[in-house]
């Protein structure tokens, strides 16, 4: 019986990239896994994104991930996308079907909440509060919306973009969604549930640093994320563990993410234990 050597090909188009820890997880994934699968991590600039996609064609390629400056580009390119993709206006992953047509998903938000679900908790009725209104946050803010939190406070320096992501979430979910302009050292509602940051704030090499927030606000019947995954354990979770609030990492969903691209490319349950080891060795997180 003939033996077939040919790897099925995914990756990342991105500029900048390299940088980028997705392929070191994902090969981890796939080895543990037995598939002959393998990630590109691919700088492709603006100018070349048309070729680029026509190249998952052409190299018959699963599917490909997508970072900036390509997950709102990318959209005119795609046959399907998912209800979530669709009302965050980007998309993060693509998935070539058997028939050649494409299909948007964004992973990002689903990662978080997955890893909320990892941790027994539920976002059925809930409050949150989310700081920053960027990708991560506005990926993070429609899925907490579409997994029945009551309400989705967003927080901002910029009113404009706080005022349009609330907007988005109002008119296209249930959750009632607020907006607040961020000013000072921000005290949070004590009937927050779900405290996210969704900011840059915190990430090595800048791990000192903290959201301006008035963190006696906050007590132990909150849950506090933190998007941040290098370092894991943030001194924004450090300082919310202090006042009895569980924490949940940005590791996880970072994992969880990869774990359902991983999923939607190889109809193969992820190794999630697997791809978090990676990350954490990747990292040199203890």
């Amino acid at each position: 019986m003939e033996k077939n050597y040919r790897a099925q090909l995914v990756g990342v188009f991105g500029d900048p990239v390299d940088g980028n820890p997705t392929g070191v997880m994902e090969e981890a994934a796939f080895a543990a896994c037995g598939l002959n699968y393998r990630y590109l991590t691919l700088k492709v600039t603006k100018e070349d994104f048309p070729d680029a996609m026509k190249a998952l064609r052409a190299f018959h390629m699963r599917g490909i991930n997508l970072t900036m400056p390509h997950k709102i580009t990318v959209l005119p390119y795609l046959d399907t996308l998912s209800e979530a993709a669709r009302i965050i206006g980007a998309v993060n992953t693509v998935v070539v079907q058997e028939d050649g047509s494409l299909f948007g998903e964004n992973t990002d938000g689903k990662g978080f909440v997955q890893a909320l679900l990892d941790q027994k908790m539920t976002l059925k009725g809930k409050n949150v509060t989310i700081l920053g209104a960027g990708g991560a946050a506005r990926a993070i803010a429609v899925e907490c919306a579409l997994a029945g939190a009551s309400s989705v406070l967003i927080v901002n320096r910029t009113e404009e973009r706080a005022r349009e992501l609330a907007d988005v979430i109002q008119k296209n979910t249930s959750a009632k969604a607020l907006w607040q302009k961020w000013e000072g050292s921000l005290r949070i509602s004590s009937n927050t549930d779900l405290l996210v940051n969704a900011t840059s704030i915190g990430l090595h090499p800048d791990s000192d640093s903290l959201p301006p927030v008035d963190y006696d606000t906050i007590h132990a019947g909150m849950a506090v994320s933190d998007v941040v995954f290098n370092p894991a354990d943030t001194l924004f979770l450090r300082e919310a563990a202090k006042r009895g609030a569980k924490t949940v990492n940005g590791l996880g969903m970072l994992a969880r993410q990869g774990a359902l691209n991983f999923t939607l490319w190889t109809g193969v349950p992820a190794p999630i234990p697997v791809m978090e080891e990676t990350l954490r060795r990747e990292f040199s997180l203890s």
